[in-house]
């Protein structure tokens, strides 16, 4: 990683270090990932963690602190979102005991921002804050079917990532499978994760139609029905839409006109 020129970049270079595969670093592990002297990392390290940015263990470790996780929290599509959409996840869950996601879109990855995991579920390789890219899950085909055109087609001009056999790697084969998704409002993604799950998810739209968000159930591919699970999936989503203020637009103008 090239050196920071600025203050602020270089602060951002720091925490730009941390990943999923990195959530821990200690003091040199910095140096050398943002490719900044060791005695700089270290007066900018001890200010992102007397602000709370950046936490440190009992080994010496930094990791990603508690006071940044809130700021984040606020920043849109978040800002409400989460909030509105739990209690319907919890109801989805209790129907299902499954896996209930929920994503937003960021550039051509899907980021999760919240979850609930079945305790008998099958296990899933995602967590609050992970991101996966959009051509792989199932909110992931909801999130990019419903996106601007330049960007589906900047997904569609990628390197399509396999993980399983299963994944969609052919062009052609995702955009059928895009257009099926705003036919029918649904998205399946079947074994594209891993070669046990399947996954079910709708688009949640906020007040002007816009699909901000998608939720999803991922359950055990093997004697698994979509079908059956749809239902349950798409009736959450619209609750969390209307929570949202998806049609409100509609009724203000209705009100307007009476």
């Amino acid at each position: 990683m090239g050196r920071a020129r600025t203050a602020a970049g270089r602060l951002l270079g720091i925490l730009g270090a941390f990943s999923a595969d990195h959530p821990h670093l200690t003091l040199s592990e910095i140096s050398r990932r943002t490719g900044m002297p060791l005695t700089t990392t270290h007066r900018l390290v001890g200010e992102l963690t007397d602000w709370g940015a950046l936490e440190r263990d009992e080994r010496g470790r930094y990791r990603i602190g508690l006071r940044l996780l809130e700021v984040a929290s606020l920043s849109p599509p978040w800002l409400g979102l989460r909030e509105t959409a739990l209690p319907f996840m919890e109801d989805l869950y209790e129907v299902t005991h499954e896996n209930v996601q929920l994503a937003v879109r960021d550039e051509l990855d899907v980021v999760y921002v919240e979850r609930i995991a079945g305790r008998q579920a099958v296990g899933v390789y995602t967590r609050v804050g992970g991101r996966w890219p959009l051509h792989s899950t199932g909110v992931g085909l909801v999130l990019l079917a419903y996106a601007d055109p330049e960007v589906q087609e900047l997904a569609l001009g990628s390197t399509l990532k396999p993980y399983t056999e299963k994944t969609i790697v052919d062009q052609d084969e995702l955009r059928r499978v895009l257009a099926e998704v705003r036919r029918t409002g649904v998205a399946v993604s079947d074994r594209q994760m891993t070669l046990d799950a399947l996954s079910v998810a709708a688009p949640i739209r906020g007040p002007s139609g816009e699909v901000m968000a998608a939720l999803s159930i991922v359950v055990l591919a093997d004697g698994a029905e979509p079908k059956a699970l749809i239902p349950a999936v798409t009736a959450a989503a619209r609750a969390i839409s209307r929570g949202m203020g998806f049609g409100s637009v509609g009724r203000a103008a209705r009100g307007r006109g009476r």
